[in-house]
């Protein structure tokens, strides 16, 4: 029994001495746990960022212009916004409901809400002011306000004419074509800026817009007629 005692007391060790040790898996990358998440990530996904080169605003007129432009974008954007994301909830929920009445229902209380929320504003806008918003909301949603109003028929229209100011000056068709206006430049210019500079609340364009293409199409097109 002292035999079996002792090879018993020395057959752990034994065995730890003849058996290797298993490397563990080692992993050199580094991972950040972001505040919030339960997922390490090995990077982080930032917004992409627009150096945006300075505006040329040679004259007192040309600046001027710009800054009564600024004023009355930061103005109606919010409300260009707003009827972007309305327009998204809209239409996800009038897919998802099966019978069109309960569609013609569920507009019906979209409308209302939007009137009671901003209708008293939009009364105040003025014609340029009216003018931009339209031109905001085929950015913010890809279609004109006269081809929502089509589409959205006649509460929409009377919601449209009764509290925007000067409508009947307005052109509801008007698209928004930097590339093509000096003036939508000028008004994406002013969007960007805000968006960086936390003015404004970003929301991407329903299209795609090239911002370096529309500042070397306008800065060539200025120095020409120079």
């Amino acid at each position: 029994m002292k035999y079996v005692f002792l090879f018993l007391c020395v057959l752990p060790a034994f065995l730890n001495a003849q058996i290797e040790p298993v490397k563990q898996d080692s992993i050199s990358e580094k991972f950040i746990i972001i505040e919030g998440d339960s997922v390490p990530k090995r990077l982080i996904d930032l917004d992409e960022v627009i150096v945006l080169p300075r505006l040329s605003l040679k004259t007192r007129d040309e600046r001027i212009r710009y800054y009564i432009l600024k004023r009355k974008t930061i103005k109606v954007y919010p409300y260009a916004k707003l009827a972007a994301e309305r327009l998204v909830a809209l239409q996800k929920r009038l897919n998802e409901l099966p019978k069109k009445r309960q569609k013609k229902k569920y507009a019906k209380i979209i409308q209302k809400y939007i009137e009671n929320e901003f209708s008293a504003e939009l009364k105040k806008l003025t014609k340029t002011e009216g003018q931009i918003l339209v031109k905001l909301i085929h950015r913010q949603t890809g279609k004109t306000t006269f081809e929502l109003i089509k589409e959205l028929r006649s509460g929409w229209r009377a919601f449209w004419f009764n509290n925007t100011a000067s409508l009947f000056d307005i052109s509801l068709k008007r698209a928004f074509v930097p590339l093509e206006d000096e003036e939508d430049f000028l008004i994406e210019d002013i969007l960007l800026r805000a968006f960086q500079n936390g003015v404004l609340d970003r929301q991407d364009s329903a299209f795609e817009i090239d911002y370096y293409d529309l500042n070397d199409k306008w800065s060539t097109s200025k120095n020409n007629k120079n």
